[in-house]
């Protein structure tokens, strides 16, 4: 995964994992009746009656030794929090949450439960109007300084003012966060219909009043801040790598939430332009864990001595999808995209299956939803829960939402695709691009179709290299541009590109967040989510129903017309996914083997 995937993965599924977890909150009785240490979304957590630790991790892991991992591009940020700039990992509130800490932490086996962490308790009012967290008394910033609720307000104030504008999207309806004494902060809303704001906040990062007041929070530079969560940031190297110490004696490390976690004694993170250096640096032991990504490397290229000699090991275990939509996500804004019988023509030029047997050794899924693998990606035909909810905008949709199931085509995996290109062709010409002498222009201006596809390496052009071939049989001229990541980044933010490759996540209970990814008055805000530049009213309407759903049936019923109505608006051509995590490590790391539902805690493993 690129820095840049990374990052944006990070703070997406920061508020899709949080703000997914509210329901209960707003339905419980136990919730309201006094300060609670856990919430979870239905009925009780698992350990509502005391968290011990969490079911993955080794108690006893011994403390010590380092580990080594990789990321792919550069940085030249230790500031995740703007937009300026390439953070570094390790930085931001979700994993690896390693510099900075929150309220509340999420639990990796329970999707909608969350245990208490700096707070030690959280209290919802009775009318929904406000929440409060009491703070741990002795919990301390690196240096020494205790963290208080003046802390918890400067910080929320700040991300809001000037921090990336999702932050100030999430928390638009809180009033005020004021400090009731020093240990207890106090959040105020505009009204009780936003269910998912006290989840929300408990997972923004803590910085200290006291470090901004002499330092500009919104430079995006490689100078050190001050943090408060298990590691210390002790060696920068700008772009190349960057070293964290556990902190001795640390404040948190006996919680239930931290017990037999954060065990090795230094995370160091060595940065890779080329994926193919960065697979041979794993072979020669410069880094000690990996994610493969790549399907010909597992099948074929995992044959090196070290495997063979059981110092490396392969580990394949079913890997609990996020709702996740990977994609190319046309840009909208572009005047050739701005028409969806164009878009919908270039995702049919797409031959999945020829790609599955090719290169991926039929070890891929086609993703067909923006919720694929949740029980909320749309199927079929809408039920009549969903027509009912579709039924207002029937004039606003396409008249096949309502009688035609969403497919993508299912061709032979020869690679000739023709019935789909036809398909293609003739949407292109309804749309009033035709083909002149072997290349595809407008019918009325004589434009050019030409676009390029926006990367950040080279790790994809080849599998994608078939697409464009496929393109270029209509006509259209595509070619891969890419750019280093800090231009990646910055482009993407601007909005400065045709099409990209995107991974976006989804919770299993979305909410307030589909507003920065889809809202029409965000897409032309930079630096939001909304890729594609969707600017549609009935999402608009159905992403605000959802928000206001009061239970979870609704919210299903609700999610799927709205995955109904963007795969209607065509505005990604879908790829793969696959319903596996594979991942191989050098034997010095050690684990339980009891890997979490929902990610893999690296930082629960330990050093031999």
């Amino acid at each position: 995964m690129s820095q840049f995937m990374h990052r944006f993965f990070n703070i997406f599924m920061g508020s899709c994992f949080f703000t997914a977890q509210l329901f209960l909150l707003t339905h419980s009785n136990e919730c309201e009746a006094k300060p609670q240490a856990s919430i979870a979304l239905y009925g009780k957590t698992k350990h509502q009656d005391g968290l011990t630790h969490y079911a993955h991790v080794n108690p006893n892991a011994p403390k010590g030794g380092k580990v080594n991992l990789s990321v792919s591009g550069t940085f030249d940020s230790l500031n995740p929090f703007v937009i300026k700039g390439v953070p570094a990992a390790g930085l931001t509130p979700l994993y690896p949450a390693l510099f900075y800490v929150t309220l509340m932490d999420h639990s990796s086996h329970e999707h909608f439960s969350q245990y208490a962490y700096l707070a030690e308790t959280i209290d919802l009012a009775e009318d929904h109007l406000s929440v409060t967290f009491r703070l741990r008394q002795d919990a301390t910033f690196h240096d020494g300084s205790a963290i208080t609720a003046e802390d918890v307000v400067f910080s929320f104030n700040t991300l809001r003012s000037e921090g990336s504008p999702l932050y100030a999207q999430y928390y638009g309806d809180v009033i005020k966060a004021e400090a009731i004494d020093q240990y207890q902060v106090k959040f105020s809303f505009k009204d009780a219909t936003n269910k998912e704001l006290p989840l929300l906040l408990g997972h923004f990062p803590i910085f200290s009043k006291s470090y901004y007041l002499k330092n500009k929070f919104s430079d995006a530079s490689t100078k050190i801040p001050l943090g408060n969560g298990p590691y210390r940031i002790t060696d920068v190297d700008a772009g190349r790598s960057i070293t964290y110490e556990r902190v001795k004696n640390w404040w948190g490390e006996k919680l239930p939430v931290s017990k037999g976690r954060y065990n090795f004694d230094q995370v160091r993170y060595i940065y890779f332009r080329d994926p193919e250096v960065a697979f041979e640096a794993f072979k020669s032991h410069n880094y000690d864990f990996r994610v493969e990504n790549k399907i010909k490397n597992w099948v074929l290229n995992y044959d090196f001595d070290a495997v063979k000699d059981g110092k490396v090991r392969k580990v394949e275990t079913p890997f609990v999808q996020a709702g996740i939509m990977q994609g190319l996500v046309m840009n909208t804004r572009r005047e050739i995209f701005s028409d969806a019988r164009i878009r919908r023509a270039l995702a049919l030029a797409f031959d999945f299956n020829w790609l599955n047997d090719n290169y991926f050794y039929n070890k891929y899924e086609r993703i067909d939803s923006y919720f694929w693998g949740l029980e909320l990606a749309s199927s079929g035909l809408p039920s009549e829960a969903e027509r009912a909810l579709l039924e207002p905008f029937k004039d606003q949709v396409p008249a096949d939402l309502f009688t035609t199931p969403y497919t993508l085509p299912k061709n032979d995996g020869s690679g000739q695709n023709r019935q789909a290109l036809r398909q293609a062709k003739a949407l292109l010409k309804e749309a009033g691009w035709d083909v002149v002498e072997g290349v595809l222009k407008n019918t009325k201006t004589g434009k050019v179709f030409q676009f390029d596809l926006l990367l950040s390496n080279m790790s994809m052009t080849g599998m994608l290299n078939a697409y464009l071939k496929n393109l270029k049989r209509l006509g259209i001229q595509a070619k891969f541009r890419v750019v280093d990541t800090a231009q990646y980044t910055s482009r993407v933010e601007d909005f400065d590109y045709d099409m990209i490759m995107m991974v976006m996540a989804q919770s299993p209970s979305p909410g307030n967040e589909q507003r920065e990814f889809w809202g029409s008055y965000v897409a032309d805000s930079k630096g939001s989510r909304n890729y594609a530049g969707v600017k549609d009213p009935v999402v608009d309407a159905l992403v605000e129903k959802l928000i206001d759903a009061a239970d979870h049936e609704t919210i299903v019923t609700v999610v799927k017309a709205l995955d109904r109505v963007l795969l209607w608006g065509h505005y990604v051509v879908p790829l793969w996914g696959s319903s596996k995590l594979r991942m191989a490590h050098w034997n010095n790391l050690k684990n339980t083997e009891k890997f979490p539902r929902y990610n893999i805690d690296l930082f629960a493993w330990w050093a031999d």
